[in-house]
């Protein structure tokens, strides 16, 4: 650990987030503009940040989604953007890169150990799952360098650095066989909803950015993953109960036949998900957008949310991913409930 990235005290963090977000909004007009005269002139450069650091930038001209024909210049320009939005969501998380060099059509790696990283990217040695240093985030700096590294998805630990064992939040992952429609996914978020309604819990809401909807539940300070892990397995059973030929819990892929996985195990430690915000590497350039209820009920077409389309999206709902931060966390023992008072729902 560098003495530079020490962690910081608890209400620094705050500080330090909010004026992380004042400074990414008043940057990005002038950074939006010095990318496109890179882009436009197919010229490596250096971007000057609005808090004096400074970032090498280089092939923003390479196509990162072919049919789309989005550029890595894009995937920046998007990040610049959303970065008021996106810190808070990575600020003191250690970050699992997956890496595009080559776009969205070639074949990405992983990436787990931060590299020799420049003066200004914050990284920590993290040792709860094996001691190696990795990149923290929740600055521009460090969201532009992961950019730069094409890691087109921004792919943060559910827990902070300063405690690392323990999550801030638990998630299901829903994910539909090829060839299920959006919509069953759908379904699937209303009746996990349902059961989270019987618990008193607050569930929050997004797309994937790719096929799929995540819905994140936070948790009290100082939960391990496994507790939180269980919640969300317990919840997933009673919703596969209900129903068994929309819904599985079935890892094997073979044996999941057209229906919904309810995946719970990205809530072990070191596992990630994209978060709110994030672009992914879809064919279609999505964005995993934070939704409303009102919205999963209506119903949404995921291709809507794009790295084209989220500015008008964000500047017409706001953030709608703060909830996430403001709730009070579930409480675990209410699960307990799922295994003695029916919903009134009926297995279909």
């Amino acid at each position: 650990m560098r003495s530079s990235d020490k962690p910081k005290p608890k209400n620094a963090t705050r500080r330090t987030t909010t004026a992380g977000r004042r400074a990414a909004n008043a940057a990005a007009p002038g950074l939006v503009d010095a990318l496109q005269a890179l882009e436009d002139a197919r010229r490596d450069g250096v971007l000057e940040l609005p808090d004096g650091e400074k970032i090498n930038v280089s092939n923003l001209h390479k196509i990162f989604w072919p049919k789309q024909k989005l550029t890595k210049g894009d995937l920046f320009r998007y990040y610049v953007r959303a970065a008021p939005l996106l810190l808070p969501a990575l600020a003191d998380r250690p970050l699992v890169m997956k890496r595009f060099p080559n776009g969205v059509a070639a074949p990405p790696f992983y990436q787990h150990r931060a590299p020799q990283v420049p003066p200004g990217v914050r990284t920590e040695v993290v040792s709860v799952v094996e001691q190696r240093p990795q990149i923290i985030g929740g600055t521009l700096k460090t969201l532009l360098y992961t950019t730069q590294l094409a890691a087109i998805s921004q792919d943060p630990w559910f827990s902070r650095v300063q405690h690392p064992e323990f999550a801030d939040y638990a998630a299901f992952d829903l994910d539909p066989s090829q060839g299920v429609p959006f919509a069953r996914v759908l379904d699937v978020a209303r009746w996990i909803r349902d059961e989270l309604d019987a618990l008193g819990a607050v569930g929050v809401p997004k797309t994937s950015g790719s096929d799929g909807l995540h819905i994140y539940i936070p948790l009290p300070p100082g939960t391990p993953y496994d507790a939180g892990l269980l919640f969300c397995q317990i919840v997933a059973t009673v919703v596969v109960q209900k129903h068994p030929t929309v819904a599985t819990v079935e890892r094997s892929v073979n044996a999941r036949g057209r229906r919904v996985y309810v995946d719970c195990l990205q809530n072990i430690l070191g596992k990630t998900l994209a978060t709110a915000y994030s672009a992914r590497a879809s064919d279609y350039a999505g964005v995993s957008a934070p939704l409303t209820w009102k919205e999963v009920h209506a119903g949404v077409d995921r291709e809507a949310f794009t790295i084209r389309t989220m500015k008008a999206r964000v500047k017409k709902v706001g953030d709608l991913w703060a909830g996430l931060r403001k709730s009070k966390g579930v409480d675990l023992h209410s699960v307990a409930k799922l295994g003695q008072t029916p919903t009134g729902k009926k297995p279909r």
